[in-house]
């Protein structure tokens, strides 16, 4: 199609995800991507973009690759288009979940293929409360609630959408799948100045431990966390939190669950997370860079100890789904592996995430950033009226600053990044792993010339 067939029938007949549908009036354009190559984008009209989030924080090796990945899952499609994994494996199935438990930490051995992220927590939610059941109950209460944290964001399947912290996206579809409860989330930005890093640890904990005890501890089955809170802007853990999540879930029972599908393959230097925080989860959710969003694709990896209750003769997981461990998209994240690890690509991330972050925080010299926070190649800019007070943007601001300024005016200075307000407002950047210094600058360039501009459109001071 021409261009403009192309901005009639995307008006016409496309519904696009997370968007205000409305807004693309006669004099509007959807934005069309129609090519892109290594960190960069290009529109149907020709321009190019900076993509700084990496699709949705998962084209972790970036555009580049898509002949070499095409081969693979061309050769797949002439050797077994598809075969399901209800009662049945295939090879590339069998390589996956082999390549996945050498990658994984500990002794998550097991794993259950999903078709995306939203589906890998329904899942673990699923294999969590059915883990009780067959390893028995001994005459106890069903094991059925979950814990996650405020403003997280877990998915939009009406299980995955229970367990999210963000109240704008679960109230319209309420009621939901009972019973999950939220506890405060890593966000050490609006603590107390005087607060050592101790004391807020204790405070999570505690908090935690309370929310588990109000439940009646034998009631809960899953505490279902990130190891870097991603709504809300790239939330890392304060030193002893993981460590003393998992003991309270050793103390009371629980499973816990890592929901890595934006922090594993190497989004914060590891394979997973997990590994760089040490929290020796019982399941791990992964999807995105599982596949490096080159097909849809997405697993529950679990441990040994959870899989244990399911090998008896007549046990088996009573969930499943028609596109879980397609052969296709098996070969395609079997591939993407194979790039990651010969390009050296986490190891990349490791040796310049230090260096992309002080580029960065080059920008707290704006009266607008507060704060800079993150980890690996996934950071947050928390947008604040007042730097010295830490006060936030009322509701009618964040959306004058975000949705009426900030969102066109990055992507018109050739930069895509998420301006997120789930919680205070935030710019998230999150680009494709294999970004350089170069790509670095060019993001920091933008973003001081847009970030200048909403400074003044704010009337804030320096």
């Amino acid at each position: 199609m021409a261009a403009a067939d192309l901005q009639q029938n995307a008006r016409d007949h496309l519904w696009m995800h997370f968007t205000r549908m409305g807004g693309f009036g006669e004099g509007k354009d959807v934005p069309i991507i129609v090519r892109g190559d290594g960190c960069y984008l290009w529109d149907a009209n020709g321009k190019r973009y900076l993509d700084a989030l990496a699709g949705l924080f998962s084209v972790n090796i970036g555009y580049g690759y898509g002949e070499e990945i095409g081969q693979a899952a061309l050769e797949q499609m002439r050797e077994l288009p598809f075969y399901t994994n209800w009662s049945y494996a295939h090879p590339r199935a069998i390589e996956l979940a082999t390549e996945l438990a050498s990658l994984a930490p500990g002794d998550l051995n097991r794993v259950f293929f999903v078709s995306g992220g939203s589906e890998a927590v329904e899942a673990a939610w699923k294999l969590a409360r059915q883990y009780y059941v067959a390893r028995g109950n001994h005459g106890g209460p069903l094991r059925y609630k979950a814990i996650a944290r405020y403003i997280s964001y877990h998915g939009t399947t009406m299980g995955a959408l229970s367990i999210n912290g963000c109240p704008s996206l679960r109230g319209v579809f309420e009621p939901l799948v009972p019973e999950v409860r939220h506890v405060h989330n890593t966000n050490r930005y609006y603590r107390p100045a005087d607060e050592t890093e101790a004391t807020f640890t204790q405070f999570l904990l505690d908090d935690l431990e309370q929310a588990i005890l109000a439940m009646s501890p034998e009631t809960v089955c899953l505490v279902h966390m990130e190891p870097v809170q991603n709504a809300g802007g790239c939330f890392t853990p304060p030193a002893g939190y993981w460590a003393g999540v998992r003991a309270i879930c050793d103390e009371y029972d629980i499973l816990l669950s890592a929901d890595e599908v934006i922090t594993g393959f190497g989004r914060l230097g590891h394979w997973f997370g997990s590994e760089r925080y040490d929290i020796r989860p019982d399941i791990i959710c992964c999807a995105k860079g599982l596949s490096s969003s080159y097909g849809p694709i997405g697993a529950v990896i679990a441990s040994d100890r959870v899989m244990e209750p399911f090998l008896g003769a007549k046990s088996s997981y009573s969930h499943g789904m028609t596109f879980g461990g397609h052969p296709v998209m098996c070969a395609i994240a079997l591939k993407n592996i194979e790039i990651l690890k010969r390009e050296g690509i986490i190891e990349h991330v490791r040796e310049t995430q230090d260096i992309f972050r002080a580029k960065l925080e080059t920008l707290l010299d704006l009266p607008i950033v507060g704060d800079v926070r993150g980890t690996g190649f996934f950071y947050a800019l928390e947008l604040v009226k007042d730097r010295a007070t830490r006060e936030t943007f009322d509701d009618d601001e964040c959306e004058s600053l975000l949705r009426g300024f900030l969102s066109l005016a990055l992507f018109e200075a050739g930069l895509i990044c998420r301006q997120d307000d789930r919680g205070e407002p935030v710019i998230q950047i999150s680009p494709p792993l294999i970004a350089g210094e170069a790509e670095m600058d060019e993001i920091v360039t933008i973003l001081r010339v847009v970030l200048t501009e909403a400074a003044e459109r704010m009337r804030l001071g320096g």
